[in-house]
């Protein structure tokens, strides 16, 4: 494109500045990717010394170890790409980010409009977590913390945890139709609850336990603290979905630059890629032309 009319997108745009800009963005990613499957193997490995079942639901490490996998694996191809101007891997790249940016929409708004079956499906998966609750120290540590962060008991109501082998009421023992004590009320701040406060609560009415614990179920107390905290989701929200966007945006730009640069010049290598590139001419240029193959030639 030796007409500047031609010449797309990105003219005013300099190829260096995008191209660091892809790459700081691709590293940080891939880093940052690294540091989630590294946690998420070491909470598996941890995990598997306590394991009595199976299940993805009472896993969450194996969350973290697929999140990770697919955050290196992608933004290494950003790295790679981004270094070595190759287009396909580039394209790779951007249209992987565009891909789960329109899934993580579309996740978004299922659920919203499903919203009585995510809402079903999420309190069957807590009652699934609850018959084993004493059996996988994961979800314990989550549920207990739910209860202690959200003020509340069980998934859709405190008398889930009927579930319970252990809780249940024709169960032997202390803990039968009672309640763990994470949904035990408590009258002053940090104050630690009678691990036996939820004694036979299972057997009483509703009206006579609003003293003793928490009577709402987890998951209304959830979406109740998401409603009256939407500031802080829109801000988490706009945290994960503009980083994927900004990364489409300069990946979008980036491939623009390199096709104009590659029309403009007449010269591209990719050495590492390209299987025929030292076969090819390159035009002379400074000493970043190691990294910046699509590079003008310097007057």
């Amino acid at each position: 494109m030796s007409n500047n009319d031609s010449i797309r997108y990105c003219h005013r745009c300099s190829y260096i500045f995008l191209k660091f800009i892809l790459f700081v963005y691709a590293i940080v990613s891939w880093l940052i990717g690294g540091f989630i499957l590294a946690i998420g193997i070491y909470a598996e490995v941890e995990r598997q010394r306590y394991k009595t079942l199976e299940g993805v639901f009472l896993a969450p490490a194996i969350i973290l170890i697929l999140l990770g996998i697919i955050m290196f694996v992608v933004s290494f191809i950003g790295v790679l790409a981004s270094l070595r101007d190759n287009l396909t891997l580039l394209k790779v790249f951007m249209y992987t980010l565009t891909l789960c940016l329109i899934l993580e929409l579309l996740g978004g708004i299922v659920a919203l409009v499903f919203r009585n079956q995510t809402v079903e499906l999420l309190n069957k998966n807590i009652r699934k977590g609850i018959v084993n609750y004493y059996d996988d120290l994961d979800f314990k540590n989550i549920m207990d913390f739910v209860q202690k962060k959200f003020k509340c008991c069980g998934g859709q109501e405190f008398t889930d945890w009927s579930v319970n082998m252990y809780h249940n009421c024709s169960a032997p023992g202390p803990l039968a139709c009672g309640v763990p004590y994470t949904c035990c009320t408590t009258t002053k701040p940090n104050e630690v609850a009678n691990t036996l406060c939820g004694y036979k609560v299972l057997n009483q009415g509703r009206l006579d336990l609003i003293d003793k614990i928490h009577i709402r179920g987890c998951t209304d107390a959830f979406f109740i603290w998401l409603m009256d905290n939407y500031k802080i989701m829109a801000a988490l929200l706009l945290g994960i979905l503009l980083p994927q966007f900004f990364g489409v945006i300069v990946s979008w730009l980036y491939i623009t630059r390199v096709e104009d640069a590659i029309s403009e010049y007449g010269h591209h290598v990719d050495g590492l890629l390209h299987p025929n590139a030292h076969e090819r001419q390159a035009k002379r240029q400074g000493r970043l032309a190691k990294w910046f193959k699509c590079m003008p030639e310097f007057d």
